[in-house]
């Protein structure tokens, strides 16, 4: 049997039945095979055995002692006291609630392993809330819960209000492992296995739980990392291999239009310009369908090689589109474009979902006709009534903020065109590997010539008015200003600061006089073009705004950026805002102000995510540390890839893994591309298993 075969509800585990069934569906957990692989967050070692007359304070360990008294000490937090004897001297165990239960669990005279973090009180040990077990005698060795290395499980609210917790949970998995372990089969091929070092499954899978050591529960881990990193390879792989196969479009690389084009430009490409239009440009000449990422921090120039590809394509009597997220990002690309291809004679249209209908069926003909050379648009590009004549190569820009479905959606619209995805969120190596390993990466690491790096700071809430009057300064000097806030609205749940009352409160007090708008994501469309608009032409001094202008905004003579609440926001969005300042040639500030709640201190990673955005510019390095204080999260939508959510894996601690898990997927899919082998059967089964329908939506970019 394989992790796959374990498709058993989980309320068939022994012990668990449709009420605790019900609470582990809340966390994900419906299978047998979703509860043995949820493996724990940490483990404790209570492997030390101590007598009541030597406990240490501060340590954690096991005492086996008989009960001399068990009651209910009353008062302001009235609490459950267990005293236990072991023969040389007593200790007593805490606990603040579950009195009813304790009651009941406790009787004078039994025999009670506890296990826990000994401190001194009244000149006795003590430990508040240990883990205990009623034994059968002084020498009962069966235990769970002490005595050995306990698994310590994540846990959602909805489990611990139903009194499903870590040690619910440890009896559930115990069951599971007594029941089904023996049946496991390792799907990974031997040699794979020896070659990388690893435990086999069924080994993983009981010492991922209840270890001997905490090095064992370690080696398990890697293991079972390793499988989710392989298992996610394959798929990257078989997409490589199949779209090495797949006809595609060879362009001819004509130069007609991007030769002039480059020299009418008022400025040099960079060097990490030309390097990734030399790439896509090999790739489009290709018979094989192009799938490239461009990656560049914000400001690094990734429209113009967007349009050259695109002028390559044209050039061939090809269209091409390009998809963007917001019809902000959607407007602003037309005009950039407009600009740069004018005296190209060059048509570039625009499609978004608010157009006039006249408008909208005239552009729509214009594309199915095929003299709109270049479209650019929103998802109202996926619409059934418009049609290409002769799509030849698709720019997703922003691309993660698309579902797969919509990716691929833009593809159909033309005979296998090249696709060409574009981010300016920076991604590590190590996840680029991971999540974009089937496609080939082209980096814009550097920024063109006259950009400014932005200056940030971070200020707590007592400085605001000197901030504020910074902004009235900036204004006063012919400068523009942002302002960001969390939330739309004030509410009673949260204490964060909003914009619209922000707004309200700075038109009349500390900016008033100045020119303001306020921007939103419930604004309807024309108000919220409107604001933006008229941020864009200067006439507003200060935009006050929540994060919908976190990406596509370019207002080169906006030079300081004020965002409240910065504390509860990621690095990676803290970055994005940032670069909405610095896109022009004056000196910009980016000023974040933590404002924690009432007494509750900034927390330490709050604080290293601001101190790292002083500290650097550099998105690559921004990305990398949030990699390292947050972990991959779903890796930038890789729930909507086709990818599956690494639980186990991270690709940073994990990152030689990920190497010999890609070298081995490589090795695999070269030798046996459908394995299907009879050593690879199991592998395959487990591929299927952990992708289902999603491994074909894999490589649409």
């Amino acid at each position: 049997m394989t992790i796959p075969s374990l498709n058993i509800p989980v309320a068939e585990v022994r012990g668990v039945g449709q009420k605790r069934s019900a609470l582990l569906r809340s966390a994900g957990i419906e299978t047998v095979s979703d509860l043995l692989l949820r493996i724990p967050r940490r483990h404790i070692d209570r492997r030390t055995m101590a007598p009541a007359a030597d406990l240490p304070a501060g340590t954690e360990t096991t005492v086996v002692g008989t009960v001399v008294s068990a009651g209910v000490v009353p008062g302001k937090r009235p609490r459950f006291i267990v005293t236990l004897h072991d023969g040389s001297g007593r200790v007593d165990c805490v606990w603040f609630g579950g009195v009813k239960f304790l009651h009941r669990a406790f009787q004078k005279g039994d025999v009670v392993a506890v296990g826990g973090k000994v401190e001194r009180f009244g000149g006795r040990p003590q430990m508040v809330h240990p883990e205990f077990e009623i034994l059968a005698s002084e020498e009962d060795e069966d235990r769970l819960h002490t005595g050995r290395v306990i698994p310590l499980y994540p846990t959602t609210a909805e489990m611990k209000e139903g009194g499903l917790d870590s040690r619910g949970l440890r009896r559930a998995v115990r069951a599971a492992l007594d029941a089904f372990l023996g049946e496991v089969t390792d799907p990974l091929p031997e040699r794979v296995r020896t070659q990388a070092g690893l435990m086999p499954l069924p080994d993983a899978l009981k010492q991922a739980h209840f270890p001997e050591t905490l090095a064992d529960a370690e080696r398990a881990r890697e293991r079972l990392a390793f499988d989710e990193l392989l298992l996610m390879q394959v798929v990257l792989a078989r997409a490589r291999q199949r779209r090495a196969t797949e006809p595609g479009i060879a362009f001819s690389g004509s130069e007609a239009l991007t030769g002039p084009l480059l020299a009418s430009l008022p400025y040099a490409l960079t060097r990490a310009q030309q390097r990734a239009f030399s790439e896509i440009v090999a790739d489009m000449r290709r018979s094989h369908p192009m799938n490239r990422l461009l990656q560049g921090d914000v400001g690094s120039g990734k429209t113009v090689v967007a349009l050259l590809a695109a002028l390559v394509a044209v050039a061939d009597g090809y269209q091409a589109a390009i998809m963007a997220p917001t019809e902000i990002l959607a407007e602003q690309h037309l005009s950039n474009l407009r600009a740069l291809a004018s005296a190209l004679g060059t048509p570039v249209r625009l499609l978004v979902g608010r157009m006039p209908a006249a408008e909208r069926r005239r552009v729509s003909a214009e594309i199915a006709s095929g003299e709109a050379s270049i479209v650019v648009g929103t998802h109202a590009l996926l619409s059934e009534d418009v049609r290409f004549r002769r799509l030849g190569l698709v720019v997703i820009d922003e691309q993660h903020r698309f579902g797969v479905f919509q990716r691929a959606g833009l593809r159909g619209k033309g005979v296998t065109p090249d696709t060409l995805v574009m981010t300016a969120t920076p991604i590590p190596r190590t996840l680029t590997l991971t999540l974009y390993g089937d496609l080939e990466v082209s980096v814009l690491d550097e920024l063109p010539p006259g950009r400014t790096p932005v200056r940030t700071a971070w200020r707590t809430a007592d400085r605001r008015p000197a901030i504020l009057q910074f902004v009235r300064d900036e204004v006063g000097k012919g400068r523009q200003a942002y302002l960001v806030y969390p939330l739309v609205e004030a509410s009673e749940k949260s204490d964060m600061k909003a914009a619209t009352e922000a707004f309200e409160a700075l038109r009349s007090g500390p900016l008033s006089g100045l020119r303001l708008a306020l921007l939103h994501g419930q604004m309807k469309g024309a108000p919220k073009e409107a604001a933006m608009s008229a941020f864009q032409r200067g006439e507003v001094d200060a935009l006050v705004s929540t994060t919908v202008i976190e990406v596509g905004v370019d207002v080169p003579n906006a030079s300081v950026m004020v965002v409240e609440h910065a504390e509860r926001f990621g690095l990676p969005q803290l970055h994005q805002l940032r670069g909405r300042v610095g896109r022009g040639a004056h000196a910009s500030t980016c000023i974040l102000i933590a404002d924690p709640t009432g007494d509750v201190p900034l927390s330490e990673e709050a604080r290293a995510r601001l101190e790292a955005l002083v500290r650097t510019n550099d998105g690559f390095e921004v990305a990398e540390i949030d990699l390292r204080l947050r972990g991959p999260g779903d890796l930038f939508g890789a729930r909507q890839s086709g990818l599956p959510d690494l639980r186990i894996a991270h690709p940073v601690r994990d990152a030689r893994l990920l190497n010999e898990a890609r070298q081995a997927a490589s090795q695999l899919i070269g030798a046996d591309p459908d394995l299907s082998a009879p050593e690879h059967r199991l592998l395959r089964e487990m591929v299927d298993w952990r992708q289902g329908k999603r491994v074909d939506l894999v490589g649409v970019g």
